[in-house]
């Protein structure tokens, strides 16, 4: 009995000291903004490295662009000529167009009044049988031609001297909208391949180098964002009910002696697997709840995947 005595103990030790460990197991983490590639292009140009701080607007590499820069051109050239014609169209015709046409308009006429005698006197002659019938057809067919030939000149001289319909200006004006809004689409596109940093950060990654050149939605840069970091924490189920956001924690971060204070940011509702690292005995089959603690500024130069554990603080 003093053997079995002697052998249960440190058993149940262990099991008081497991019911009573309520660290949380996690590590080191940053909220990550990465930065898509718009179209599979070259990188040309890189300016920055990993590590360093940017602001929200800077640019970070450059795609080629030359492809881009002769479609965005000829977009602007289109619209460019749309809206030439566009303004031609309201303006309405110049008077020296009107003028020539007027002076068309009478060439054909006195054609038309020579075709005319022409006619008279081979239907004359064919009264009188010196001419025959296919030279009267032939004079009559000339006249007809020169008589639509008028009727022709006329109507394009009164489309000039009424201008253009409401309807042709409307059909410019749309057509002109158009190209611009192309143009503008294809500007979007060309100033995307001038890769910008979304947001104020740390530049975790560069995944390419000059001369790559990475698939359309590959991640070109990935930043570290925000004040600080968080730790991603696991909480086992029995814990769960006293974990709510607003709580506070002290994180110890491996390799730093100073803890730091930490606020519950999120936990999540639905359960996953235990991480590898927090596998304890019986605990190794069950779920835990995936929990962030933001920490404070004072943590701002810690990178991201340090292992970590919480605890909750003396107060709380």
């Amino acid at each position: 009995m003093r053997r079995l005595s002697a052998a249960l103990i440190p058993l149940l030790l262990l099991g008081c000291s497991a019911a009573t460990d309520n660290t949380l197991p996690g590590t080191l983490e940053w909220d990550r903004v990465a930065v898509l590639a718009e179209a599979s292009r070259e990188v040309t140009e890189l300016l920055v490295q990993e590590g360093a701080q940017v602001q929200a607007g800077q640019l970070l590499m450059r795609l080629d662009s030359r492809e881009a820069d002769a479609q965005l051109a000829q977009a602007e050239g289109e619209a460019a000529r749309l809206a030439a014609l566009l303004e031609e169209l309201r303006r309405g015709t110049r008077r020296e167009t009107i003028a020539a046409q007027r002076a068309e308009l009478a060439r054909a006429q006195s054609d038309a009044v020579n075709l005319q005698r022409t006619r008279d006197r081979a239907a004359e002659l064919r009264q009188q049988g010196l001419n025959t019938p296919a030279e009267l057809e032939s004079a009559e067919t000339a006249l007809q031609m020169a008589q639509a030939n008028v009727r022709a000149l006329q109507a394009r001289l009164d489309e000039l001297r009424h201008g253009p319909r409401a309807e042709e200006l409307a059909q410019a004006e749309a057509a002109l909208e158009s190209a611009r809004a192309n143009a503008s689409l294809l500007k979007l596109r060309r100033e995307r391949l001038d890769v910008k940093a979304p947001r104020a950060g740390r530049v975790d990654a560069l995944p390419f180098r000059l001369g790559d050149q990475p698939p359309q939605g590959a991640a070109l840069v990935s930043l570290l964002v925000g004040e600080a970091p968080y730790a991603r924490v696991y909480v086992p189920e029995r814990l769960r009910a006293a974990v709510a956001p607003g709580d506070h924690y002290r994180v110890h971060v491996d390799g730093v002696e100073q803890p730091f204070d930490a606020v519950v940011r999120s936990v999540r509702s639905e359960s996953s697997f235990t991480p590898y690292y927090a596998l304890t005995g019986d605990d190794a089959s069950r779920l835990v709840y995936r929990a962030e603690l933001l920490l404070g500024a004072s943590a701002r130069t810690l990178p991201a995947g340090i292992p970590c554990h919480a605890e909750r603080t003396a107060h709380e």
